[in-house]
């Protein structure tokens, strides 16, 4: 399960990265919002969705969630263990928050730039959050 969830990642992290920058290029450039952007944040949306699910599986497997469950003030003084177990799972369920009220409010913008805005800034803060709470250590 671990190393689905860590593949799946990559996936999340190129499509969230292509979606966020033809977002800012689109926007620039004042280009029309296509179906091909439609699919794009569709895309991202469903593919973050999964990562999700399979993250949530995986962290209540995990020795991560078994220390938090045994000894909760030992893994908060060490950070590492507070990196798995508190900070990259709530910072990543906060990033698929943004994803999903980014594709919300996408559907209500009438303008193309406007459309365009909605996603730099909502999976742009999303791309941003997850980031930063990726265990870069346990990557490479």
């Amino acid at each position: 399960m671990k190393n689905i969830h860590s593949y799946w990642a990559y996936l999340v992290l190129v499509i969230l990265i292509f979606t966020v920058a033809n977002a800012i290029i689109s926007l620039a450039q004042k280009k029309k919002f296509t179906d091909k952007d439609l699919r794009l944040g569709l895309f991202t949306l469903i593919v973050s969705h999964i990562q999700l699910l399979i993250g949530l599986a995986w962290y209540f497997m995990s020795p991560w969630y078994k220390a938090l469950k045994a000894d909760a003030s030992a893994v908060m003084k060490e950070s590492t263990a507070r990196l798995l177990a508190v900070e990259h799972p709530t910072v990543m369920i906060l990033a698929i928050v943004l994803i999903t009220i980014g594709w919300s409010k996408h559907k209500k913008k009438t303008t193309d730039t406007d459309k365009f805005k909605t996603f730099a800034v909502f999976y742009g803060l999303a791309l941003l959050l997850i980031l930063s709470r990726i265990p870069w250590s346990n990557w490479f």
